[in-house]
This record gives C-alpha cells, structure tokens and sequence, in this order.
C-alpha cells in the first residue's frame, strides 16, 4: 500500500488500487481500518515507525558519527531510488501535500518527524562534537538535509547527485 500512497498521494489513489496492493477486497479492507484516512495513518506510522528503528539501529552503530550519518543518508537514497519508482518519503511526498485538510495525517506526520529528529538528537549528543550548536540544533539540521534529499529523489534526482549532495552536507552539519 506504501508503493500506492507514494505513487498517487492519498487523494488520488483508489480504493480499488490499494485492494489490490493489500490483497483484500473492499469490504475486509473497510473491515480492518476504517476508512482511507484511517489506512493511510495505518500505513504512515507503520513504515515511520520501521524507518525510525532503521536510523536508531544505524547511529547507535560502530563509527563516528559523521560515518554513521553518512550511512543514514547513504539508506535513505537507496530507498528514495529504489525501482520501480521514485517513491521518495511518505511523509515529505504525501502526508505534507495532505495535513492542511487532513489534520490527523499531519499529527501523525508530525510525530514521526520529532522521532526521527529525536533519534539524531540523541546520536550528536553521545558524540564528541563540540557542544555549539547544540546537538538539537544538529539534528534539525541533519533532518532538514534528509529531508531535502527525499524531495530531490522525488523530483528524479539521480542517486549519485543525491549522495554527493548529501556528501557535501555531513561535514557541514559535524563540524
């Protein structure tokens, strides 16, 4: 369902398209969430919620931390590119186009944004970076770049102008 809500945004894909991507019909689809809404948070917090695990697991791992948040941006192209489309991020690509009308999608959207910048947060703070800025200010910095990235991946960037871009930027927010 992910690879349908990226592709068509939430407005724009159907309900026969996200049956088909779930393999349930209709009815068990409404059985199981509700509504479209309700499927789209559904699917937005599942894969927010594997993506935060992912960047946990990655800055809790072996190297400095520049060396882990080039890993992170170095993830994150490989599944912005991924074929057979551009999906980009659910939460950049759809849940922004969606949260003015749609204010649960943006609480949502919200959430997993604090989470992922709390996760790098949490990394600048067990480094051994100079404590200016700060390791909050870091990590909104560092979300703003991967966030940039998924826009870029979006717009068909290639992979190897987004890993330079993101290249580029690793020093800027470390130094």
């Amino acid at each position: 369902m992910r690879g349908v809500f990226l592709e068509k945004g939430f407005a724009a894909a159907s309900l026969d398209e996200l049956s088909a991507a779930s393999g349930l019909n209709r009815p068990s689809l409404y059985a199981a969430f509700g509504d479209k809404e309700q499927l789209y948070i559904h699917t937005l917090r599942f894969y927010g919620q594997k993506s935060v695990e992912g960047l946990d697991t990655v800055l809790a791992g072996p190297g400095t931390i520049e060396q882990r948040l080039s890993k992170v941006y170095k993830m994150a192209i490989d599944l912005y590119t991924a074929p057979p489309h551009r999906p980009g991020c659910m939460i950049v690509g759809t849940a922004a186009v969606e949260s003015p009308t749609h204010p649960k999608i943006a609480t949502v959207a919200s959430e997993l944004l604090a989470a992922i910048e709390k996760s790098l947060e949490r990394a600048f703070a067990a480094s051994d970076l100079a404590r200016d800025p700060t390791a909050a200010d870091r990590a909104r910095m560092a979300g703003a770049i991967m966030y940039a990235i998924a826009i870029r991946a979006r717009l068909g960037i290639k992979p190897a102008e987004l890993r330079s871009f993101a290249a580029s930027m690793v020093p800027l927010i470390c130094r």
